[in-house]
């Protein structure tokens, strides 16, 4: 019990209002503990009542009494009242990056749910994609967050001014695991760049893909060997190379690819022979012969979930027994040898072939709908980029003659024609004014140097460097280029790719009555020139194997 003396308190109206306490006013509190079972309601002396007598249970509240408010504390303080009233006198100064500062609305901690909305990137900005071309050289492209390859591909042919088809493609390199593989068409190039490792010497290279779509056109003994196809439903024997596709690419069907290959183990030189076999759902290999008992087989990889890279430098960096080498890298490994599941196979016709089936079982309907895509876009005659270039201004191009005092408009089409061949006839002389040959007067014309100025013509390369070329751009049947001898000063070298394999003919040159002949037969087919060489065997065989169909060429970005 305590007592309070006269001043030293204060007390409550009926009103809720505090009033002063006055002289003659002492009260006694009891401190000690309210009763088991009291209620508020029970503690609250009725009006007239003594203080601590107990309310009877049936008496209802007064009207007149109110319990106690919430008082709202302002969170202003001095300290920032003072710095408002600072900032205020301030001028305004404009922000000059206010993209990088969040607006007020917007809580700036992360994790929140104004940050989850800011941390991503808008589908709508720009991005930057670096491409490399064969020779080094670089070019930084501006592409939409959902670029596809077949779009950035298209912007790179416009801008090199090349002739648009569906061999051009983008390849992702991984120098660092000795690793590329080609994009399809609908890929977007921006996720594939995502998931690169950051700060490495990953790359996008421009150059051309023959193999490509190849599968869609090669005959079935060349691509899918029968004794590496087997099929769950019935035997392929004397199939079609169109209902072996489609067997592909039905889901209903379930071939199988099979063979022996030689899985790298933990060491670098540790190689093992397993007989291997690709399916829907996955990669495996027997560990006991060629059983394919389900308790014999080994998952590796699954198809969905990884990728195929070719091995390029496999003898050096993975000690390989052949040069036939390939990767499966799963998605989600971003650097480094670990979880990289490398393979060899014995020669280029097999790994071909696991390559094929891999993007098959891989991307199905969607592989054969980018050809087709490609095939329209490149067979539509107003298409841009099919040859001849043309813009719409040179559709309203007519041609003039401008020999006379005035120009005129040539209305004959036989007349602009021949005025057409001057034009060019007049070109040939300023190449060869320019390019400084020796002119037909010193008895060798100009014939002899308009390879120069072609495309498949590379110069001075080793035999090396041509078969890595033809390799990269696919080893097609009829891929070729032609380049300067170098054990023959005045010789040149045709380097053509059939069934797989890179063969070199040797051209050499020969004088007969003051003028300059090129045969490759020992002077039975003679040709004036180089290029008169190459149209002529991209019409007929000759001592070739196969035709001439694809010239390898490298484009300067």
């Amino acid at each position: 019990v305590g007592k309070w003396r006269p001043g030293q308190g204060h007390t409550t109206d009926t009103t809720g209002s505090i009033q002063p306490l006055s002289p003659s006013d002492t009260m006694e509190l009891d401190l000690s503990p309210p009763h088991l079972g009291s209620s508020p309601e029970d503690l609250c002396p009725a009006p007239g009542t003594p203080p601590g007598t107990p309310r009877p249970p049936d008496t209802p509240l007064p009207e007149e009494v109110k319990r106690s408010q919430p008082l709202l504390i302002p969170t202003t303080s001095r300290k920032l009242r003072e710095e408002e009233r600072r900032a205020t006198s301030l001028p305004s100064i404009p922000n000059p990056f206010p993209e990088l500062c969040s607006p007020p609305s917007q809580s700036p901690i992360l994790g929140g749910p104004s940050s989850a909305r800011l941390l991503p990137r808008d589908a709508s900005c720009p991005h930057v994609v670096k491409v490399y071309s064969e020779d080094g050289a670089c070019r930084s492209v501006e592409v939409a967050a959902g670029a596809t390859a077949r779009h950035v591909c298209e912007m790179l042919v416009q801008r090199a001014h090349a002739l648009s088809d569906e061999t051009w493609g983008l390849v992702e390199c991984h120098p660092h695991l000795a690793l590329e593989r080609g994009l399809e068409d609908h890929e977007s190039v921006v996720e594939v760049q995502a998931a690169w490792p950051v700060g490495g010497d990953s790359r996008f290279v421009f150059r051309k893909n023959f193999a490509k779509y190849e599968l869609f056109k090669s005959s079935p003994h060349s691509l899918f060997p029968e004794k590496m196809v087997s099929s769950c439903l019935d035997a392929h024997t004397g199939i079609s190379h169109e209902d072996l596709i489609q067997n592909f690419l039905n889901a209903g069907s379930f071939p199988e690819i099979q063979g022996f290959l030689q899985l790298r183990g933990s060491g670098r030189k540790l190689w093992k022979r397993f007989f291997c076999f690709l399916r829907r759902s996955g990669l495996y290999y027997s560990t006991k012969g060629t059983s394919k008992d389900p308790r014999h087989l080994q998952y590796v990889a699954d198809v969905n979930e990884s990728n195929v890279y070719v091995v390029t430098q496999g003898r050096k960096l993975y000690g390989m027994p052949t040069d036939f080498g390939f990767c499966v890298k799963p998605n989600k490994l971003r650097n480094g040898h670990k979880g990289l599941r490398i393979f060899c196979s014995e020669d280029e016709q097999s790994r071909t072939c696991w390559l094929a089936a891999f993007r098959l079982f891989k991307y199905g309907v969607q592989l054969y709908r980018n050809y087709q895509q490609a095939q329209s876009c490149h067979l539509r005659p107003p298409c841009l980029g099919s040859p001849p270039l043309r813009s719409v201004s040179d559709n309203t191009l007519v041609a003039m003659d401008f020999s006379g005092h005035a120009g005129r408009v040539i209305e004959n089409p036989r007349e602009a024609l021949s005025v057409a061949l001057e034009e060019a006839h007049a070109w040939r002389k300023k190449t060869n004014h320019r390019l400084s040959l020796p002119t037909p007067a010193s008895g060798t014309s100009l014939s002899a140097a308009i390879h120069r100025t072609q495309l498949w013509f590379h110069g001075r390369i080793s035999r090396e460097e041509s078969q890595r070329l033809i390799g990269q751009q696919g080893l097609v049947d009829g891929l070729f280029l032609v380049r300067e001898s170098q054990r023959n000063p005045q010789g040149f070298v045709l380097s053509l790719c059939h069934l797989q394999k890179v063969k070199h003919y040797l051209i050499l040159p020969s004088e007969e009555e003051g003028r300059l002949y090129f045969s490759m037969d020992d002077g039975q087919t003679r040709f004036t020139d180089l290029l008169q060489l190459v149209e002529f065997h991209q019409l007929n065989r000759g001592i070739l194997p196969c035709l001439l169909r694809h010239c390898c060429t490298r484009v300067a970005l």
